[in-house]
């Protein structure tokens, strides 16, 4: 028994955890092709190994245009589907509700509607996330949390939306400028990926996936006290077509393990502040909202250090992502800026 459940957990390691996707059955499956397949890759078929598998074992040949080519579901779609009786790839995946009927025999890179869904994803308000309380901070359910202290949620398509969390929000305070990444410029995982400034002082992120730059919230540029007061939410950063999300996915905390690595960083917080602060968290006191703000003395770059981990030699953050790849809990990066 012990064997399957230690089988189960390695299994659920693996699947890319789309936000608000309704339905999670492999487009293979909703296709006839399988009689069963969950979807793990957030539905970007393009980047599934699974739909690779699939082609190979079927002696179909690797696309050369990728950007124009459709995954080879579609071939068994147009089989089994006619006339009023073809459902858009769209209502069989979940992505949307009312009953749409395929006019384009799912060459969805030729359709309009498709297109449609992919700009309002990139412009809509986000439904506000349900967030729980670890140790003061918030944290959103659903979201993946990379060590740095930034997040990213992987949407319909595989797409992924980033942003910082409250943690470093509070630690850092609002920040009086944003610098991100161009529209069409890559990002790396684990590498610097937009920086910040305030009171003088300056600050890089890591960015939580590789990929493409799609969509920049220029709102939250121009006014970055959004993202302190909303950072879940409305103080969103960017959308990125992330490179093969499942190896992404590898490297960043989900679920229980995001909040045992929360609980873990606020204790180092409260060691770094002293025993007097940790005394008041034993009284069940709130953080405060802005601690650099408030305590200018700890030090701009000792928390950069400890927390960003944008200060530190590199083989350190190789180190803690190797900790997170191997270990099935939260990591103690105690030590991470050491010289």
């Amino acid at each position: 028994m012990q064997i399957k459940s230690d089988q189960n957990k390695e299994r659920a390691k693996k699947v890319v955890h789309g936000f608000k996707v309704r339905e999670d059955e492999c487009i293979w499956m909703k296709a006839g092709v399988v009689n069963y397949r969950k979807c793990d890759n957030g539905f970007d078929c393009n980047g599934c190994p699974f739909d690779a598998a699939m082609r190979k074992a079927m002696g179909v040949e690797a696309e050369t245009t990728s950007k124009k080519a459709a995954p080879r579901w579609v071939t068994y779609l147009q089989r089994n589907y006619y006339g009023s009786s073809r459902p858009c790839r769209h209502v069989l995946t979940g992505r949307v509700d009312a009953p749409k009927i395929c006019t384009m025999n799912y060459e969805c890179h030729h359709c309009a509607f498709d297109q449609m869904l992919d700009e309002m994803d990139l412009s809509r308000e986000l439904d506000p996330p349900d967030l729980v309380s670890i140790s003061g901070y918030k944290m959103a359910r659903g979201y993946y949390y990379h060590m740095g202290h930034s997040w990213t949620r992987f949407e319909h398509g595989g797409r992924t939306r980033i942003g910082m969390d409250e943690f470093s929000t509070r630690i850092f305070g609002p920040a009086k400028s944003m610098e991100l990444p161009q529209l069409g410029e890559k990002i790396q995982q684990h590498k610097l990926g937009w920086a910040f400034a305030r009171k003088g002082h300056e600050a890089g992120v890591l960015s939580p996936v590789s990929g493409t730059v799609l969509a920049i919230n220029y709102r939250a540029c121009e006014h970055p006290e959004i993202i302190y007061q909303d950072p879940y939410n409305s103080g969103w950063l960017m959308i990125v077509e992330p490179v093969m999300p499942k190896r992404n996915a590898r490297g960043l905390y989900f679920g229980e393990e995001s909040l045992r690595w929360m609980e873990n960083e606020s204790r180092q917080l409260l060691s770094l502040l002293g025993p007097k602060y940790e005394d008041l968290a034993a009284t069940g006191a709130v953080p405060v909202r802005d601690l650099f703000g408030s305590l200018p003395e700890i030090g701009w770059r000792v928390l950069v250090d400890k927390f960003l981990h944008t200060g530190v030699k590199k083989h350190v953050i190789h180190r803690i992502v190797k900790d997170i790849l191997k270990s099935g809990r939260g990591v103690d990066v105690h030590g991470a800026s050491e010289k």
